[in-house]
């Protein structure tokens, strides 16, 4: 198996390979969706890093007991786990396939270090009877080959997190069942980011698409530190039914120069404007129609609107998973309309580097 595969090439049978979250990206492309280009280091490199190697042994033996301890306990032995991940040596074979990869992809568009989006994709994330949803790190404007591969060391070591430790347990599975796959993806210039669902995430009806939207990424979402606007559009028809536009007072925006993605107040012309056109808003219900339809059930997705040109503006989605939240008969779980909690269980789940 390579350690390196580019997401032209992946499929849903690649899950193995790359992780849910970029084989499904890789069919979504496939199939007429535009999605980041990138490429993964597949789940080969970190059983050939990590689980072929004496640190799993280490680590095995470290959490032999943690169904038994206690949570302070249990956060302790996860913490050590990641530190045993982290200051992995990495093979200089795979080191330099991944900074091959990375020239290659910041080549695609003119530029020397491309900033890029650097996200977990564990091979068991989405399975049937587990969800790890928010369990693992992603990394946003990770720039630089050195950069992108201590992110990459980040994402594997997420595997360990005190939550997904604990989740894990509770399931009965190994870490051995799930190696972690990690997408390498440029990173979109986000005028206005969110999450879209194909089912009313609180009602549960199916007859309409709701969108949550802000300025910028999507981490001030993630963080609570901003309410974003809230759409529902007809799904038969694509008519916005209602659109909600929040005060938006902070949004997270990229620094080019030190290569981070950062928190900044909204300008005040953009605070009580709307984050998302008309036809913004039918492209996105486009694409989760398409989404739905394709993988023939309900879906939550993460979308990225770029800079708008004359003409229009780029919708790219970015994650694509299944709606987790109603049952089959639509019964509703979340008591209320929370988009922070929606955002960080669904989406984004982000951290910045």
């Amino acid at each position: 198996m390579n350690q390196i595969e580019w997401l032209e090439n992946l499929s849903l049978e690649d899950v193995s390979v790359a992780g849910p979250k970029m084989a499904k990206l890789g069919d979504l492309r496939a199939a007429g969706v535009t999605v980041p280009a990138g490429f993964t280091v597949t789940s080969a490199a970190y059983i050939e890093a990590v689980s072929d190697t004496p640190v799993a042994a280490r680590i095995d033996e470290l959490l032999a007991d943690v169904a038994a301890a206690d949570q302070p306990e249990m956060g302790k032995l996860a913490a050590a786990a990641r530190e045993m991940i982290c200051a992995t040596a990495l093979s200089p074979s795979l080191i330099e396939a991944i900074g091959q990869a990375y020239q290659s992809l910041s080549l695609r568009f003119g530029a020397d270090s491309l900033p890029t989006a650097v996200r977990s994709s564990a091979t068991g994330e989405d399975a049937a009877d587990a969800s790890f949803a928010g369990q693992f790190d992603s990394y946003l404007g990770v720039t630089g080959h050195a950069e992108v591969v201590d992110a990459v060391l980040s994402c594997w070591a997420s595997l360990f997190t005190e939550r997904a430790v604990t989740y894990r347990a509770g399931k009965g599975i190994r870490h051995h069942d799930c190696p972690m796959a990690v997408g390498v993806l440029e990173l979109i210039d986000a005028r206005a980011s969110g999450v879209a669902f194909s089912v009313h995430p609180v009602t549960g009806r199916s007859d309409r698409i709701v969108i949550e939207g802000s300025w910028g990424w999507g981490e001030a979402i993630v963080q609570g530190l901003v309410t974003p606007d809230r759409v529902e559009v007809g799904k038969s028809d694509g008519r916005i039914l209602d659109y909600v536009v929040a005060d938006k007072t902070v949004m997270s925006t990229f620094d080019s120069e030190g290569g981070r993605v950062f928190e900044t107040d909204v300008p005040d012309e953009l605070k009580g404007a709307r984050a998302l056109s008309d036809a913004e808003v039918l492209a996105i219900s486009e694409a989760v129609v398409l989404i739905e339809d394709h993988f023939g059930h309900p879906v939550d997705v993460e979308w990225v609107a770029g800079p708008a040109s004359e003409e229009e503006s780029r919708i790219t989605i970015v994650q694509a998973r299944p709606e987790t939240v109603h049952g089959a008969d639509g019964a509703v779980t979340p008591p209320q309309w929370n988009p922070a909690g929606y955002a960080m269980k669904y989406a984004f789940g982000n951290k910045v580097k």
